[in-house]
């Protein structure tokens, strides 16, 4: 391959991945949040664990619960002591 056809496979990957990320920017962004979200949820479990001793509410510290937080937020949390009050 001699320069010319490099940088023309050059461009036309650069091309390539600008539209990829340009097709899968939202995608990316939602996952990032769910991601985010769900380390905050973590968070908010663990800390809630930390003080179970003082106020007796204690819920499991895995996946799904930081899920469930992270998406839906306080509410979340609630639902989870509440499913956690009712079995």
């Amino acid at each position: 391959m001699d320069l010319s056809q490099k940088v023309v496979v050059g461009l036309l990957a650069v091309f390539l991945l600008a539209a990829l990320l340009r097709i899968f920017k939202t995608p990316l962004r939602l996952a990032l949040k769910l991601l985010v979200n769900t380390l905050l949820g973590f968070l908010a479990l663990y800390l809630a664990g930390l003080t179970a001793p003082l106020t007796g509410i204690t819920l499991g510290l895995n996946l799904w619960n930081a899920l469930i937080v992270g998406i839906l937020g306080l509410p979340g949390f609630v639902l989870l002591l509440l499913v956690q009050w009712i079995l």
